[in-house]
């Protein structure tokens, strides 16, 4: 029997239905998404497979719901899907876990996607607890860890990512990783405790682990071996700024600094660093980023290369496709094959490819949309636009780093690829139809003065 912990239905938040924007066009705009979209060849023909009457969705977290609920509602699928699960638990909400959840704020039940009655309401195959353990392409089927095997017509890949975790760690207590409902509880009955905390890398779920254990008062270390928090996501310059508010509210920040190996009998008690340095912990945090969810297609005949590779459309074979962290396609707005690790990429991607997969042959359209991603730390509200890189040139356009309220901007070959903002959203959310737009920077510089 699945657990059943009852919760939020993060469907009220107000998303467009699409992934594309429309809207008037833009003076030095180079040219609008739509006219992107029709430039990409979404496939061969048979990539669809039409009429199917049995859906297999691998993966029963945010983008394997949402795509069983787009099946059932919009595309009136009245065949089977089964919803393959590896957690014992109906789907849940994965953001509130580095952050409410963790600060005690919410218990667990607020976490569901929708309450189990409503899940149930779909008519689906649900098995919870089963972890997919192989794909046999040609016979149709995924094999499950209960022995079980499951056929089907169409399969949707949405098993999303797993934790990196260092080399060599030894099996001593109050060393976790975070990424499910299990570990947010886990690491908060540890805060309760009053540890000294380590936290081992400063992405944005690192940040945030920091930032909720020193607002309990705990004493934090963030150590990170790029050379500021957020470096790979929006580069140094913006990541000092994050180093910055994190040791004014008391965090030892130590960046350019790595890891080597840990101490301590049956418990953890020190982290060692590799210039033979220790930092003496009660509870370390791993969050080093995470790898794609893919072990189990390994064989299968699918192209994996950091995820399942798709083409725009999002099939990875005549009726395969892949949903959320675990999919890389052809993201037709940037020119470029990206995998996406965000909330609302799962939302509009899970919507396209349930369109995709019922589309009859030839019909489906590539999936283009501009990333999005936010985090709360402290009383910093930080959101970011579009797929900056850490090399991409970036520049300040309103506010100042000092202050931690701020627009900056990223642009790359002399086009806007990315914003991202502290503390300013408003401003920040004027640069979506630019960078949807592939706009020339010196339009951007323009767009940026005439706000003010």
């Amino acid at each position: 029997m699945a657990s059943r912990v009852a919760i939020e239905d993060s469907s009220r938040i107000n998303l467009s239905d699409d992934a594309r924007i429309l809207r008037p066009e833009r003076k030095g705009c180079h040219r609008d998404v739509t006219a992107l979209v029709d430039d990409v060849v979404a496939g061969p023909e048979n990539r669809a497979v039409p009429h199917p009457d049995r859906i297999a969705i691998v993966g029963a977290s945010l983008g394997g719901l949402r795509t069983a609920q787009a099946l059932r509602g919009r595309g009136k699928f009245e065949g089977t899907i089964t919803l393959i699960g590896a957690e014992p638990h109906y789907p849940y909400d994965r953001p509130p876990l580095s952050k409410q959840v963790l600060a005690g704020e919410w218990g667990p039940e607020r976490t569901l996607l929708d309450p189990p009655d409503k899940v149930d309401e779909l008519g689906l195959d649900l098995r919870l607890g089963a972890r997919a353990e192989g794909l046999d392409l040609e016979a149709r089927e995924v094999a499950l860890s209960d022995g079980k095997r499951v056929g089907f017509d169409s399969l949707i890949i949405a098993t999303g990512a797993t934790p990196r975790t260092l080399p060599n760690t030894p099996d001593l207590a109050g060393i976790y990783t975070l990424r499910t409902i299990d570990d947010s509880m886990r690491i908060r009955a540890e805060l309760a405790q009053g540890p000294r905390v380590a936290v081992v890398g400063a992405g944005f779920i690192g940040a945030e682990v920091a930032a909720v254990a020193r607002s309990a008062g705990l004493e934090v270390t963030l150590i990170e071996a790029l050379p500021a928090p957020l470096a790979q996501a929006a580069g140094v310059e913006v990541g000092e700024a994050c180093a910055a508010m994190h040791r004014s509210h008391g965090v030892d920040v130590r960046c350019d600094t790595l890891v080597a190996g840990f101490e301590g009998s049956e418990r953890v008690e020190k982290v060692v660093l590799a210039d033979g340095s220790t930092v003496e912990a009660d509870l370390v945090v791993v969050g080093i980023g995470v790898a794609p969810e893919t072990r189990w297609l390994e064989g299968s005949g699918l192209e994996l290369r950091d995820g399942v590779v798709c083409d725009a459309t999002c099939a990875a074979a005549p009726g395969i496709y892949a949903v959320g962290d675990v999919c890389r396609w052809y993201n037709p707005i940037f020119e470029e094959e990206m995998r996406v690790e965000h909330w609302t990429n799962v939302i509009h991607q899970s919507r396209h490819v349930a369109r995709n997969l019922l589309a009859e042959a030839g019909e489906a359209r590539p999936f283009a949309s501009v990333p999005y991603v936010w985090s709360d730390q402290y009383d910093a509200s930080i959101q970011s636009l579009g797929h900056p890189r850490a090399d991409d040139e970036v520049e300040v356009l309103h506010g100042s780093l000092e202050s931690l309220e701020f627009v900056a901007a990223y642009q790359r070959s002399g086009v806007i690829v990315g914003g991202l903002t502290f503390n300013m959203p408003q401003q920040l959310s004027s640069y979506r139809p630019l960078i949807e737009q592939r706009t020339p920077w010196e339009a951007v510089l323009e767009h940026a003065q005439a706000m003010g």
